[in-house]
């Protein structure tokens, strides 16, 4: 089936109204029914009292058929992120126009399974709309369906929605795509959401969301993101209902880019990190890890912020015995439980050597200087060989997950591109929204 929303198409409206007056008053119902249902798409006909389609007068009627099931005609209240749902039947063509009461067309494009049209952007509260969808089968007869409805007014309860990320930012090739919610969202909704929810990327990508808490969820392509991509992402929320009265206050769109591929391995056994950019090693570091009373995490992990000064403070949580307070320079969060990588010239001497950290990935002042000049946040690390496992949501842990269980998360079912170039995923994530960052370790 093809679709355009850019073919017009004349609903008719009227005249259908005309001729619904003159039927007895017996079957004004049925009529009423009929605004949704398929009539023919002629127009030429200026008797209102007479059928309008000239299959009406010996012709064959149309093959095809359309018919719009949501909104219902007449409909009242309906919420501003309506989308036009409808069935066809032995079309070969099918087009949908949205007009509102002055006649001015809404941009908008028919969904991924093509059975609904979904405006660009949220309606208006509380104006009225004419949506039309006319089907064309194999023998050119168009046949039309129109619905007119009027939105709900601007509720009062409205969820706030935001994104981790800004209009321009460049991260690294691991960088999850974060949406927070201002207000929980039922898990009967989430469906919902998703559903209008689209990354688009250059060149393509396969990906998937994938909700870590009732308040976000994240997106990560099945691999890396490719180098120096651009990433756009949309939440089509406005007016959208998210259960217990509460609606979205509006929609979000983001672009971003992906910078160069950096990523870093380090292996517990030889005491080093390896770098590599766009695949090549470019440096290897001698490092320090955890020592066994306090071991760093063995797994895959995201750069989650960068502090080119900070203090270290964990006298509050271990005590004066255990507990510390350290001037830090170089440090670049991995886990909300305080691991970082970062300089430490008190451990120099026995980098790449032995183990003495509290959990951190300790460098020299050097190396320290030389990661925080050429990491983004986004950049991925992987630590191997320790005494303990990576926490699922300890951190930006998406990508410590394999993909079959991260596909798990998602609120609808996973759907891989049908074609190499599709760049377009449908919306589908680890507990870190209003998660407390623990102390840092050093």
């Amino acid at each position: 089936m093809r679709a355009s929303q850019d073919e017009l198409i004349r609903p008719g409206t009227e005249r259908r109204a005309r001729r619904r007056r003159a039927f007895a008053a017996a079957v004004l119902a049925a009529a009423v029914a009929l605004t949704s249902a398929c009539t023919s798409s002629s127009n030429n006909n200026k008797d209102g009292d007479k059928p309008s389609g000239s299959w009406q007068s010996g012709e064959s009627p149309p093959k095809a058929t359309a018919t719009i099931t949501e909104p219902k005609a007449d409909a009242k209240n309906v919420p501003a992120a309506t989308a036009i749902s409808f069935t066809t039947e032995k079309a070969e063509e099918t087009t949908v126009e949205l007009k509102d009461a002055a006649g001015k067309a809404v941009k908008g494009k028919l969904t991924a399974d093509g059975k609904s049209w979904l405006p660009a952007g949220a309606l208006e509260y509380g104006q009225t709309y004419t949506a039309t969808v006319t089907a064309t089968g194999d023998d050119g007869k168009p046949a039309t369906a129109t619905s007119t409805f009027t939105t709900m007014a601007k509720p009062a309860k409205q969820i706030a929605i935001s994104s981790f990320l800004g209009d321009n930012q460049v991260v690294g090739v691991a960088m999850p795509l974060i949406v927070r919610f201002g207000r929980a969202i039922p898990q009967d909704y989430r469906d919902d959401i998703q559903r209008r929810m689209t990354v688009t990327s250059k060149p393509a990508q396969e990906g998937i969301w994938h909700w870590v808490s009732p308040t976000e969820v994240r997106y990560r392509p099945k691999e890396f993101w490719r180098p120096n991509s651009t990433v756009s992402y949309r939440v089509q929320a406005g007016g959208l209902p998210l259960g217990d009265g509460w609606y979205g206050r509006s929609d979000l769109t983001v672009d971003i880019k992906i910078g160069p591929s950096l990523i870093m391995t380090v292996e517990n056994k030889t005491k080093r990190m390896t770098v590599k950019r766009n695949g090549k090693v470019i440096k290897t570091i001698p490092v320090s890890l955890g020592k066994k009373s306090t071991p760093s995490s063995s797994g895959t992990m995201v750069v989650i912020e960068k502090l080119r000064k900070t203090v270290f403070d964990t006298l509050d949580e271990l005590g004066p015995e255990e507990g510390y307070r350290t001037k830090i320079d170089y440090a670049q969060r991995l886990t909300w439980g305080g691991e970082f990588i970062h300089a430490a010239p008190w451990s120099e001497g026995v980098q790449g050597k032995v183990n003495v950290s509290h959990g951190c990935v300790n460098v020299s002042m050097k190396d320290g200087a030389w990661l925080f000049d050429n990491t983004r946040v986004g950049d991925p690390i992987t630590v191997k060989g320790t005494e303990v496992k990576l926490k699922n949501g300890n951190g930006w842990t998406d990508w410590n997950l394999s993909w079959d269980e991260y596909v798990k998360g998602s609120a609808l079912p996973y759907e891989p591109p049908t074609q190499p170039d599709d760049q377009t995923s449908p919306s589908t994530d680890p507990d870190t929204t209003g998660s407390p960052s623990a102390g840092p370790t050093a």
